[in-house]
């Protein structure tokens, strides 16, 4: 199966059609909020549960993959799930559980007085909100593969380079974490979903280079 035929196939299989593919799409832009709400209110949000921003997300996170577990062992579906998640591990699940994984790993990185909280976790959750529906999308208009790498490159670069104007991140690092995202997109596995590989390959790679900030 064609690239083309993969997409065109997921959204055929969505639940919900074409409604439930919008609707995910929508879901995937709107993961920029998660660093938001934990960089600016998630000393006010984890007082609630007296709990630390860094273990109310933990908590978050264990809490989604029990859900997730349940949800899989009764086959339930919700709008804009495909029919072979029915019991296999969600899109939806992978990104939320890899976006809680890089809140809890790169938040002891402050950076200097320069650099904005989450000056390594906006980027990284930048890129799979906005690359990964730009290649998609691109897929199925019927570009070749060439020039979808190239829109994936060219979007994630700009999320890291916006990244660098609003929180400080090191604009250098687009060069690479740009194509290392768009690249960590290609692999069509049934078992990981792009949602978690496009996170946690980064994200390994911004562990190894942090220290050296």
């Amino acid at each position: 199966m064609s690239e083309i035929e993969y997409e065109a196939d997921h959204v055929k299989h969505s639940i919900g059609g074409k409604g439930g593919h919008i609707f995910r799409r929508c879901f995937h832009v709107g993961m920029i909020i998660f660093p938001w709400l934990y960089f600016e209110h998630g000393e006010s949000i984890g007082d609630i549960f007296s709990q630390t921003p860094i273990q109310f997300a933990a908590m978050l996170g264990v809490l989604a993959f029990g859900a997730e577990l349940l949800r899989m062992k009764f086959g339930i579906l919700i709008v804009g799930q495909r029919e072979y998640e029915k019991h296999q591990f969600s899109a939806l699940a992978w990104g939320a559980i890899s976006i809680v994984i890089t809140l809890v790993a790169l938040s002891p990185w402050q950076g200097t007085d320069a650099q904005h909280a989450g000056w390594l976790v906006y980027p990284i959750i930048f890129s799979l909100a906005f690359g990964d529906p730009s290649m998609g999308e691109a897929r199925r208009m019927g570009l070749d593969n060439r020039t979808v790498y190239a829109i994936g490159t060219i979007v994630c670069g700009i999320c890291w380079l916006v990244c660098g104007y609003l929180f400080g991140t090191p604009y250098w690092m687009a060069l690479f974490m740009a194509p290392l995202t768009m690249a960590a997109e290609i692999p069509k596995l049934r078992w990981i979903d792009d949602n978690a590989t496009m996170i946690l390959i980064p994200l390994v790679a911004v562990l190894f280079t942090a220290p050296f900030l």
